[in-house]
């Protein structure tokens, strides 16, 4: 018995192992990914779309608090591509871990449910998940860049923004993503025009992405219909690919300055940016978990008719063949 213990615990410290190791994988890709657009504020490279973020509470929500050192480990090879790491580089990793594991913390606190099929779930993603606990990762690393030297104290301020933006955008965009494809049930008699719809879904929100970010004239208002209708058919599968589709065709165009972001300045271009990667993730998240919460009320509803229908054949058998409410004989006394 004691050997079948020890070969019980060895497995699941392997088992912790590997997902520690998987989380600082993916967590350092999504890193390298971020890093291929980054603006510059003072001074100090930042994205106005961190992916790992986003990672880390998905990989915490799915895989438990465990996995913890996995996000310290994948943010430190991501500063580790900067150049040597430095005691100011465990600051900025801290704080990119501590963030994810509050965001974690504060959800449970308020019964998040991975499947974010209700409407709460997607508000406490976006106020708690994303915009609350991120504060600690902003703060953490400019406090750590000021006290090196390497931000300015004017500049603060300004960085903090751009880097708490980036990591909410991270969480908004990616998490969703995430958690919808763990999540995913595929049926296995999907009809065709169902796949036709939703490679056609995909088709046009690139299509009408592209054409919003590009064109000089003011249309990024196009991509809201474009999510809804995504959020709307697919729920959450479909609404977290399309915010994702959004995200990465505006990032570039607003690192390059074109289309609506053109004769911009920074500060302009980031708050136009991060508007429109707040408003499509939101209006994604909340409108999916507000479609699914309805379509799970109505399930519930049927089955509890079916369920009160057998109630009745049994009482009563053939009563509930009948169309239902039952016709009133008028000869019947009320």
């Amino acid at each position: 018995m004691a050997a079948v213990l020890r070969n019980a615990k060895a497995g699941e410290t392997a088992v912790a192992g590997l997902s520690i190791l998987g989380v600082a994988l993916v967590y350092w890709a999504g890193g390298r990914l971020g890093l291929l657009t980054q603006v510059v504020v003072g001074g100090v490279h930042v994205t106005p779309l961190w992916p790992p973020t986003g990672v880390a509470v998905a990989g915490l929500l799915l895989l438990g608090l465990r996995v913890w050192p996995g996000i310290a480990l994948g943010a430190l090879l991501v500063i580790a591509g900067f150049g040597a790491i430095t005691p100011a580089s465990f600051g900025i990793a801290a704080g990119n871990t501590l963030a994810p594991v509050v965001a974690v913390l504060l959800l449970a606190r308020v019964g998040f449910r991975v499947e974010l099929d209700r409407l709460r779930d997607g508000v406490a993603l976006v106020f708690l998940g994303a915009l609350a606990s991120t504060l600690i990762s902003a703060s953490a690393a400019c406090l750590v860049l000021v006290s090196e030297g390497a931000l300015a104290p004017h500049q603060f301020w300004p960085a903090w923004t751009a880097w708490w933006t980036g990591d909410a955008m991270g969480v908004l965009v990616v998490a969703p993503l995430l958690l919808a494809v763990r999540a995913a049930r595929m049926p296995r008699d999907v009809p065709l025009r169902r796949w036709a719809e939703a490679l056609g879904l995909l088709a046009v929100t690139a299509g009408t992405v592209l054409a919003a970010t590009r064109s000089p004239l003011s249309l990024l208002f196009l991509v809201l219909p474009v999510v809804m209708w995504a959020a709307l058919r697919f729920q959450l599968l479909g609404a977290a690919p399309c915010v994702l589709v959004v995200s990465v065709f505006a990032v570039p165009a607003a690192i390059d300055r074109v289309g609506p972001f053109a004769d911009h300045g920074l500060l302009a271009v980031m708050v136009q940016l991060q508007t429109l990667n707040g408003v499509a993730a939101l209006t994604g998240l909340l409108l999916a978990a507000v479609t699914t919460e309805r379509e799970n009320t109505l399930d519930t509803i049927e089955q509890a008719c079916v369920a009160l229908a057998e109630v009745v054949n049994r009482l009563a058998p053939g009563e509930a063949d009948g169309p239902w409410p039952p016709p009133v004989d008028p000869r019947r006394p009320d």
